[in-house]
């Protein structure tokens, strides 16, 4: 019986840096979506302690995992295993319908803004995260730091998400040489 290998939907794609800013391949470890069933929000917050289950737009973490708001009553939980939560919410595994991109640097948020329809300059601070479209591809991207950002997109999308956020990346740093 042939023997199964893992690969990431970005496989011998390196990171890429223009004008200060990196876009690279990220790793999100385990990504399982948590639906609460009605009612159980004081048994999830037990249940997923020492993380809070995050409010609309945001996200939640700890030493090792965050928890990312991804929907009405519904988060994904990222970088560890989820607690057992039979009768409290339904959960899925997702780590592999999935891929992340990490965007850093001076020019990520107008980066970003060339392919995302938020204002991610003034209404979108550190902590905050959103379901939105990437170009024509869903994402969920969320901001861990002034000029650091995470993004989810399908892993059948990630080479797209990759050429679209690199083009944006690359005309940003043109112009820029041109100043």
């Amino acid at each position: 019986m042939p023997e199964l290998i893992a690969k990431t939907a970005l496989l011998g794609k390196k990171p890429v840096t223009f004008a200060g800013t990196t876009l690279a391949e990220g790793d999100a470890g385990p990504v399982a979506s948590i639906a609460l069933f009605p009612g159980q929000d004081k048994a999830a917050a037990k249940a997923l302690k020492p993380l809070a289950f995050p409010a609309p737009n945001s996200f939640t973490e700890s030493e090792a995992a965050r928890l990312v708001w991804t929907g009405r009553d519904q988060a994904f939980l990222i970088g560890a295993e989820p607690p057992a939560l039979g009768g409290i919410a339904a959960v899925t595994d997702q780590s592999g319908g999935w891929a992340t991109l990490t965007l850093t640097g001076p020019m990520a948020v107008e980066a970003l803004m060339r392919l995302v329809p938020l204002d991610l300059r003034a209404t979108f601070a550190v902590g905050q995260a959103a379901r939105a479209p990437l170009g024509h591809m869903q994402s969920i991207l969320f901001r861990t730091a002034p000029d650091s950002f995470t993004l989810m997109v399908f892993r059948s999308m990630a080479r797209t998400a990759w050429h679209e956020i690199e083009v944006a990346l690359r005309s940003l740093a043109a112009r820029a040489a041109l100043a």
